[in-house]
């Protein structure tokens, strides 16, 4: 059994760099109490961090890694629970900046 912490040939994942901010955002929005949970998958087109307000409910947010989109509208892109696009962009850093706005605090 091989503990090779790489992806598969052929996935789409995240690397460190991209890693580290996706979870600096996560523990400050732990930190605030908003998010409960999170999830990281690697397909073969896209890779997606999806987070939960609770673990067995759908995912508050999902953010996107696109490849095949960045030379078009960008790579990144936040999708909303309903499955709307918040925000699209070139930059993972300009892309999270949505989550700076205090508008998108979750209420129950």
């Amino acid at each position: 059994m091989s503990l090779d912490a790489r992806p598969a040939a052929g996935v789409v994942f995240f690397d460190r760099r991209e890693m580290n901010a996706l979870l600096r955002l996560y523990g400050q929005m732990v930190a605030k109490g908003e998010w409960r949970d999170y999830a990281i998958d690697g397909l073969a087109d896209y890779a997606v961090f999806s987070v939960f307000r609770r673990s067995q409910d759908n995912p508050l947010y999902r953010v996107e890694k696109r490849p095949a989109l960045a030379a078009r509208q960008g790579a990144w892109s936040v999708v909303g629970q309903g499955g709307q696009i918040l925000r699209r962009g070139h930059e993972l850093a300009a892309v999270l900046k949505l989550f700076d706005r205090e508008r998108f605090r979750v209420v129950d």
